[in-house]
Parts: structure tokens; sequence; C-alpha cells
């Protein structure tokens, strides 16, 4: 028998593409616990996106406006369809629902904060409306959810608009998780829950199942606000087309599309990276619905999932969203997630990066947490205007851009302006591959 040679190289190991180390950590984290994972943070697998998006810009065949002379206007209304007083923002840049539970009290006062002194308005998210966030909020969007946690007909009428929320781009279909250790006796008292308990709110609403029993809701919603203000619907994406068309018929004012990159809120790690669609796939479909019927710009459309610049912004307008919506952006610029908190991220199991065990409630940043000794350390007013630079900076953006592809008003954006780096991202936006004139789906290249 031969002896094997030792000196000859060996061939470089080779880490399996399907059974990598996180997919391997998982198994075996689920092996020695027994129950799924949850967190936070929205789908973390890459998919196609608006970094997949390029603007054409202004040269020959249209004709650049001058930034230091030239206006380009960034004003949007929402809810011109049916409310007596739709709301007007100043930029088309607004701030997704997220709960006074799932946050601290002080976040949620940063965020109104922030968002009036940018001129734009937030949302309440599960759980009620706290006196601080109404203070706060110049214009305050009121959602009612599934759990009717908080909810009550003095708070629906002191809204600006109210948001019928019928999924979320992280778990379209799923309900929402409040671990007990958030639910402090004010959360506790504001949901009408026991405190310490873990809650898990409805995947429906208990009173509907279908878009004839929504089209009753909206209207007993308008009565009770007395056809005062916008009542927008906000949807998982999933089916864009056919869930866009059913609440315009419902009667909705303004359609939330909300994209599997958003997910302030928690649920199981296998329900976000593996249910929704892309936030990229879902707005050609949800614009062609309002369009067949006629509807286009009359009910508006937010986009939201994963926005994180003005080129995004940018680029969701063009696709023919009227406004966005962000959440996990906003948490970041208010200082989640911040390193200097880094060693007490470690101490927690991870890092400043990559921390999305907002559910635990013991977020070093005093953000996602009732935790009266870690909020105590976010101080609204900083965080509030930490909060109306980055949207001032995102608005500036989104205007260079528009102003280099000739526009005078972020409104002027079209699908014309843009072409797609890959084939995905050409199909889902229908706008043409690089360099050519076609895109999947359209016909013979």
């Amino acid at each position: 028998m031969k002896d094997i040679d030792t000196a000859a190289p060996r061939t470089v190991p080779i880490q399996s593409a399907t059974f990598t180390n996180e997919v391997n950590a998982e198994i075996r984290r689920a092996a020695a616990t027994g129950i799924y994972d949850i967190r936070g943070g929205g789908a973390k697998r890459r998919v196609p996106h608006f970094d997949d998006l390029l603007f054409l810009g202004a040269s020959v065949s249209r004709y650049p406006l001058e930034g230091y002379r030239e206006r380009c206007d960034t004003s949007v209304t929402l809810g011109t369809r049916h409310a007596m007083k739709p709301i007007e923002l100043d930029i088309p840049i607004t701030i997704a629902g997220m709960s006074f539970g799932a946050l601290s009290g002080p976040a949620k006062e940063a965020l109104g904060r922030g968002a009036s002194a940018a001129g734009t308005s937030t949302t309440t998210g599960d759980g009620g409306m706290t006196p601080e966030e109404r203070r706060h909020s110049s214009r305050l969007v009121y959602q009612y959810l599934p759990s009717r946690y908080g909810m009550n007909p003095d708070d629906l009428r002191n809204a600006d608009a109210i948001e019928v929320v019928v999924g979320q781009g992280a778990k379209p279909g799923g309900g929402g998780m409040l671990l007990g250790q958030k639910i402090s006796d004010r959360v506790a008292e504001m949901r009408t829950l026991p405190k310490g308990i873990d809650q898990r709110s409805a995947c429906r609403h208990p009173d509907w199942t279908g878009p004839d029993d929504l089209e009753i809701k909206i209207l007993e919603l308008r009565e009770i606000t007395d056809w005062r203000v916008p009542v927008y619907v906000k949807v998982g994406a999933t089916r864009p087309y056919y869930d866009t068309a059913l609440a315009v018929k419902a009667g909705a004012d303004v359609v939330v599309m909300d994209g599997m990159q958003g997910g302030t809120a928690a649920t199981q790690d296998v329900f976000i990276e593996h249910v929704g669609l892309p936030t990229l796939a879902c707005i050609r479909p949800a614009v062609q619905a309002l369009r067949d019927l006629d509807v286009h710009r009359e009910v508006q459309l937010v986009i939201s999932g994963g926005i994180r610049s003005g080129a995004d912004v940018a680029k969701a307008l063009a696709l023919g969203a009227d406004a966005v919506a962000i959440g996990t952006a906003a948490l970041i610029a208010i200082g989640d997630n911040d390193p200097k908190w880094e060693a007490e991220y470690q101490e927690l199991g991870s890092t400043s990066g990559a921390y999305d065990d907002w559910h635990e409630g013991q977020d070093p940043a005093g953000i996602t947490t009732q935790n009266p000794d870690l909020a105590a350390r976010l101080d609204p007013v900083e965080a509030g205007r930490r909060l109306r630079n980055y949207l001032k900076v995102m608005t500036l953006e989104a205007q260079t851009i528009a102003r280099a592809c000739g526009h005078s008003h972020l409104r002027n954006f079209e699908a014309e302006d843009l072409c797609a780096l890959t084939m995905e991202a050409a199909a889902m936006a229908k706008v043409p591959l690089a360099g050519t004139d076609w895109y999947p789906g359209k016909g013979e290249f």
C-alpha cells in the first residue's frame, strides 16, 4: 500500500452555501432551546432593492435645473379623496407607526418633535396615543389595529388621520408581539393588560373579515370623526395589486404599502425572512391598480420598508408613490444601535451594527425599552433635533436628484428617469435594463 504524502498540499475547506455558519448556528440554537427565534429589524437577506436602480439624469434630451437659482418643491397632501381636512406635509417623508410599548416614552416624543420640526407627520402604532406624543406631533396619524389596544373614540377624534392596519411588511398575515418585560404599569394601563405578561396582537380585525366589512368599518371611522380626517389603509406587501384595489373600493383615502425590509416590530425570524415581498416589487403593481381604477394621485400611495436615503425616496416617487414612511432609519437617526453603546451591546451578545433584540427591552440606547433607567438615557429634544436633521438631508438629496433630472417638484419624478442594474430589479420596477430599452416581460429584447 502506497504511503500517503503528508506534505502534499491540502484542498481548501469549502463552507456549504446551504448550511452556512449562520444557518448552522440557528439549527443548534433551535435544538438546544426548542423555541423559535424572535427578533426585529426586518428582513436581512439580500433582495432586489432601490440600490439596483439608477437615475439617468439630464443632458441634451432633458435640461437640468440650476440648484442655486431654481426651486424644487417638496410638498405633498395626503387624504384629498374624501377628508375635509387632508394632511398637508412639507416633505414626502413620514414617520411610520411604532408603538409606545415597543418604544420608550422619550423615543416617541423625539419622533414627534423631529417630524414636526421637519414639517411632516408621525404615527402612533399599536397601544394608543400618549399625551406627550400628541403634544409634540403637529400632524399625528392614529393607527387602528386588530388588537384595539388603547383605542378610544376620543383619541380617534384627536388625530389628524386614521390608519387602519391590515398588515405589516415584516409579518403580513401575522400578529405583533410585546413581551412581558416591556409591559410596564403605564403600558398595561393603556392597553388594559396585566403587567409583566407577554402580549400577542391578533393577526386580523375582530369585527370584519373582508373588503365589504372594511368598507363598513371605514364609514364608521368617518362618522366618528365627522368626515374631517383622512383614512389610510396599511397592508403588508403580498398581493399589492388586489390589496390596493380592494382598499380603494372600500373607501381608503391613502394606501400604505409596507415591504418586507420594513419591520421595527418583533416576530419570528422565519416569518421575517420568508413571508412577503421586497419593497421594490410592490410599488408598480400598486400603482397599476390605482391607474386601472382611475384614482392614481387622487388616492395617495405611501411606500415603506427599507427607505434609507433621499435616493430611495426619489426612486419610490419615480415609480409612482406619493410619499414614503420610515421606521428603522428614524430609530437609527435618534440614536439606536449607536456604536457608543458597543460594550453594552456586546454584553447582550450582539453588536451595535446588528442589535435586533428590541423586544427584550434591554436596549442600551433607551429607545426600544420600558426600563426607566435606560429610557432616561435618551434626550428627546436632542434626539428630535437629530431626526429633523436626517429628514432635512434626505429631502435635500431627493431635491438634488430631481433637479439633475430636470424636475421642479419631487412629484414630477417618473419611471423614465430610471434604469435597472439587474434583471430582477428591471422586472420588478418595470424600468429598462441599463443600456437597453427592455425589461423582462416587455417583449422582444
